[in-house]
């Protein structure tokens, strides 16, 4: 297990140095409720913005989610191939708009070095 880590390791440095970036399957969008918002102020925006992102779950625009472990916010992850696609779907959301929270998004793809390990020789 740990040559294969190590393998792995070895061929992340030398395949990013040599390739371009993997094709965006997906992005990774992160919520953080911005410093100085009050818990009332959210809550007041709290039933639209849990219905329009169950309604985006139900879309087939976020496959999953998952609470922060600092209690800080949520994190999608969102079926785009942009971010500014995962841009255009979350800033709808009643948070964004009323300024109280901001999104930080990172654009995700296959592990590209993964084929160095299925290359015919």
């Amino acid at each position: 297990m740990q040559r294969l880590i190590l393998f792995l390791l070895a061929a992340v440095s030398l395949f990013a140095q040599n390739q371009a970036p993997p094709k965006v399957t997906h992005v990774l969008a992160t919520l953080t409720v911005k410093p100085g918002v009050q818990r009332e102020q959210i809550m007041k925006v709290m039933q639209t913005e849990v219905r329009d992102t169950v309604n985006l779950y139900l879309d087939g625009k976020i496959q999953q989610w998952w609470a922060r472990g600092d209690g800080k916010g949520v994190v999608f992850l969102l079926d785009c191939k942009t971010v500014e696609e995962a841009k255009v779907i979350l800033e709808k959301l009643p948070l964004i708009k009323e300024n109280f929270a901001s999104f930080d998004y990172m654009p995700l793809g296959p592990l590209s070095p993964l084929r160095l390990l299925v290359q015919q020789q």
